[in-house]
């Protein structure tokens, strides 16, 4: 049975949170130098700096715990509770000056998350769910929308141009052939909206852990729906291929849509 989250553990996630803001909202529109990781993407000292100010509060606060962190690697990776980070989940809307990206934080437990913060450091959102509890966003209930039938819905995609190939190219193409409106970018903000009512669907592929194991938590909580394209819950080895839906119905619409492309 999975050891459910501890008072102390909410408690760390938000701290780590504060303390990723505080470096964040110091280095946001001011000159900084962007370096390209080994993949091209790109990394600042804001990265940098915050994800070690998150490793820092947990190794004094739980030493026994692991942590993954897409800056800084892995520490414990095989402990039983195993932290993820993200510390800017969207550095290219970071270094560009624009407020769609955020920190993510993940508690792991046996590779399932239970525990997920979506911040957004300098709007002042916090989006906060939790394995037994609802979702909110600065301490206030948030919950998805209804939507009853894709042609009704909004899909996101962080970027669709690149993200999927092949048969996934073709599914996606598919999808968004089938919805009502389809945007791109905001990285993991349309996560956040797609938790409070505002958008109905979220697909995306070649994602790491960091980037999807926050998400979870927050949108079961909220009372919508993040899997694999195949259907299955996410956990520290799921493939990268997200599909989050406010409604499960319609999360269970697209996949079928996905898997005949």
């Amino acid at each position: 049975m999975t050891q459910p989250v501890a008072a102390a553990e909410i408690d760390l996630a938000e701290a780590l949170a504060d303390a990723a803001r505080a470096v964040i909202r110091g280095y946001f529109r001011r000159t900084i130098a962007v370096d390209d990781k080994s993949d091209l993407s790109p990394v600042t000292v804001a990265d940098r700096e915050a994800e070690a100010a998150m490793r820092a509060l947990i190794e004094r606060r739980f030493p026994a715990h692991g942590i993954i962190g897409e800056e800084h690697g892995s520490t414990r990776a095989d402990a039983e509770s195993v932290w993820v980070l993200d510390p800017i989940d969207g550095t290219k809307s970071f270094i560009c000056g624009i407020p769609l990206f955020g920190t993510l934080i993940a508690l792991t437990r046996r590779g399932r998350p239970v525990l997920g913060i979506i911040d957004q450091p300098i709007l002042g959102e916090r989006w906060l769910g939790a394995a037994g509890r609802p979702t909110t966003l600065n301490g206030a209930p948030a919950r998805t929308r209804p939507c009853p039938a894709l042609d009704r819905a909004t899909l996101f995609s962080t970027a669709p141009e690149l993200m999927f190939e092949g048969r996934d190219a073709a599914g996606f193409a598919a999808l968004r052939r089938a919805v009502k409106l389809t945007r791109a970018g905001a990285d993991c903000y349309a996560y956040a909206q797609l938790a409070s009512g505002f958008i109905d669907l979220v697909v995306e592929s070649q994602l790491k852990p960091y980037d999807y194991c926050a998400l979870a938590p927050v949108i079961a909580g909220a009372g919508g729906v993040i899997t694999d394209w195949q259907g299955r819950a996410l956990d520290l080895a799921s493939d990268g291929r997200v599909v989050a839906g406010g409604d499960p119905g319609l999360a269970a619409a697209a996949r079928a849509i996905l898997a005949g492309g």
